[in-house]
């Protein structure tokens, strides 16, 4: 018997049955997905062996499911702190080290102070030690050239960045509409 997660959430896929987010990934709780099923909105893909009874009904929760109309996704994402660990892959700009969200914070490259705007092409990730470092200058004044410079991420760009960090639970049916950056395995 396959293994079931405790809360038995279930992938999302759009209508051409890719998920509609890897980072985080496009995951509804089993409720939603039973809601859905019902008000015809999704194609029921992949199921769990978990069965589910109402007094008149039983269903079979759903482990995959595609919308029935496709959802475009927008092109530029929103500018967030997140979103911008994210393009920079969890890794501080000056010196290289790829820490914990909660370890990591967002630098100016030019300073507030120094007329910098808050964009994604003036805003990178930094560790505090770089960040207080740095300090009130530029990366030049600073002498702490940046990893990489700052760029707008389109919203394709962001998604295959989120698919270098598969989440800690991939369940067995989720594995054929996921493509993380693994070696497969030969036939």
């Amino acid at each position: 018997m396959e293994s079931v997660p405790p809360h038995a959430p279930a992938l999302v896929l759009n209508a051409d049955y890719r998920p509609l987010s890897y980072f985080p990934l496009s995951l509804v709780p089993w409720q939603e997905a039973i809601k859905a099923v019902f008000l015809d909105r999704v194609n029921v893909v992949c199921e769990y062996d978990r069965v589910i009874h109402s007094p008149s009904l039983e269903i079979r929760l759903p482990s995959v499911i595609s919308l029935k109309q496709f959802v475009k996704t927008a092109r530029m994402p929103a500018f967030t702190r997140f979103n911008v660990f994210l393009r920079d892959r969890f890794t501080c700009q000056y010196c290289g080290q790829r820490f914990p969200t909660h370890d990591l914070t967002f630098d100016h490259v030019v300073p507030r102070s120094w007329g910098g705007r808050t964009t994604w092409t003036n805003v990178v990730t930094a560790c505090s030690a770089c960040n207080l470092r740095k300090a009130n200058r530029t990366p030049r004044a600073a002498s702490m050239p940046l990893k990489t410079p700052p760029r707008a991420p389109d919203h394709f760009a962001l998604q295959e960045v989120g698919r270098a960090f598969p989440p800690n639970y991939l369940h067995e049916s989720w594995r054929d509409y996921l493509y993380w950056d693994s070696e497969l395995d030969p036939w």
